[in-house]
């Protein structure tokens, strides 16, 4: 499977998860193509931590306006209604509690919900960003990552990079499967039966 099929595998699962009249926010890399799978029969409002609520699917080769982007610097498309706000008002939404869900990448989960998303010692980072801020503030943390990198396992028992929050991941979306964090640990949800458990 070529990082695309698996990329959109874990968008399209991702998407299944919002119902009507969530605010959802998306995370940059990955996250950001969920936008473009969800479901024509329900009204989902998704937010940007650069300022913008009401974001459509991404835009269209050729059609990209220069300075309509998401987070990640993505061109993107806006729904009608759409707004546009400081970062002061946006991280007032973040932080206030008003954000349904949050979508975000991973560099390591583990069974405690422990995420850590914005370090690799050693290497040169540009910062955190909003995702300290998110996973505190959304209702519900959603993991899109695929399942190894490099080979490396993802989903640990015990993170060793730099956490970024404790205990605040939900549901972890790769394109091995759903697995939601319970105080027990990890409980596998649904596998994808082009895998085995084994794998």
């Amino acid at each position: 499977m070529n990082s695309a099929d698996i990329k959109e595998i874990i968008s399209k699962r991702v998407a299944k998860e919002f119902k009507d009249g969530d605010v959802v926010n998306l995370g940059i890399g990955l996250p950001t193509m969920v936008a473009n799978y969800v479901s024509q029969d329900i009204d989902v409002v998704f937010q940007s931590e650069n300022g913008i609520i009401g974001i459509g699917p991404s835009a269209e080769k050729g059609q990209e306006v220069k300075n309509l982007v998401n987070a990640g610097g993505v061109p993107i498309t806006l729904m009608p209604g759409a707004a546009f706000f400081d970062s002061a008002d946006s991280f007032g939404i973040i932080r206030g509690g008003h954000v349904d869900a949050t979508v975000l990448g991973a560099l390591q989960v583990d069974e405690k919900g422990n995420l850590a998303n914005w370090m690799i010692p050693g290497k040169k980072v540009p910062g955190m960003g909003g995702a300290m801020d998110l996973v505190v503030g959304a209702k519900k943390v959603i993991v899109a990552m695929t399942h190894t990198a490099n080979g490396s396992v993802k989903i640990l028992k015990k993170c060793n990079l730099p956490l970024t929050a404790k205990e605040q991941v939900n549901l972890i979306v790769t394109e091995m499967g759903v697995m939601e964090v319970t105080k027990e640990g990890i409980v596998l949800k649904e596998i994808n039966p082009q895998y085995t458990i084994e794998q």
